[in-house]
């Protein structure tokens, strides 16, 4: 029985020249579970019928709590999505499934794909056991990646993954858990454990999180604007560019005309105050 602790390395061997040590029946087995977990993803995506919008997601228990308000009391529709970011969110779940497929032909032991969990009430969909050990899977590049590769995960954690595995070793009831990532610029993949030491109480934040939600006033913002250079003017924060959010939850800045963006050589800039006019292109259409 192969052990977690081996399993990238494991991984990694299914891409050498020598042959796999499984028959080709059992190959397809696990390529034919692949295939049909892709079809839930594609279908999910295509037909838009996301699970339980506006409601508490136990993968969603770690974003600051002004997002939260918005997602359950103001959700999005898909529509509303960029199609870029529709297809990011795509092929990113096909990365992870396809991290579990070559688990699973690497000869461990993977169980409970998308076994739904329940803490405090609020549903969750695990991604696996490998080995017996709760793995969440994940997709990143460049920094992203490196805070599993270098276990920082626990330190810098803007999209509140440690808050999500939490939640899912609590209602499994286990106190071990990894991380499994790729890395969607170059291929490589880590594992990175996480121990009950480095988990939150979920149910506390789940209980705190009901009471939040149902409330009439939204939570103060979840960051504050920074300093744009010494331009004078601000921007936002890195935790605000990544949120759907971000345009309603700034709408009163600039004497009321909410965010203006400008097209940087580096990307999009979120401006929440402008003291001297870029002398870049406004972007109107974002």
């Amino acid at each position: 029985m192969k052990q977690i602790e081996t399993l990238v390395e494991d991984i990694y061997n299914l891409f050498t020249l020598d042959p796999i040590d499984m028959d080709e029946e059992e190959v397809d087995k696990h390529i034919d579970t692949f295939g049909e977990m892709l079809k839930v993803h594609i279908k999910e995506f295509l037909y838009e019928k996301p699970r339980d919008r506006g409601n508490l997601r136990l993968s969603a228990i770690g974003k600051p709590d002004r997002q939260l308000w918005y997602d359950v009391n103001k959700p999005l529709l898909d529509a509303e999505l960029k199609p870029s970011t529709r297809i990011k969110f795509l092929y990113g779940y096909i990365l992870e499934e396809l991290l579990l497929m070559c688990s699973s032909i690497a000869g461990h032991k993977v169980s409970e794909q998308q076994k739904e969990v329940t803490l405090e009430g609020v549903k969750g969909h695990q991604d696996s056991m490998i080995d017996d050990v709760l793995v969440d899977c994940k997709s990143a590049s460049g920094p992203g990646f490196d805070k599993f590769k270098y276990n920082r995960v626990t330190e810098d954690d803007p999209f509140g993954y440690i808050a999500q595995i939490s939640a899912y070793a609590q209602a499994n009831g286990v106190d071990r858990a990894a991380f499994l990532a790729i890395n969607k610029s170059t291929g490589e993949i880590c594992l990175t454990p996480i121990h009950q030491m480095d988990m939150i109480n979920a149910k506390g934040r789940i209980q705190h999180l009901k009471g939040m939600v149902s409330e009439g006033s939204m939570p103060d913002r979840c960051y504050s604007d920074v300093p744009d250079g010494k331009s004078g003017n601000h921007k936002l924060s890195v935790g605000c560019v990544y949120c759907s959010h971000k345009r309603e939850c700034w709408s009163d800045v600039n004497q009321g005309r909410g965010l203006r963006v400008f097209s940087y050589a580096k990307g999009k800039r979120y401006l929440t105050r402008v003291g001297k006019e870029p002398d870049v292109e406004e972007v109107t259409n974002w």
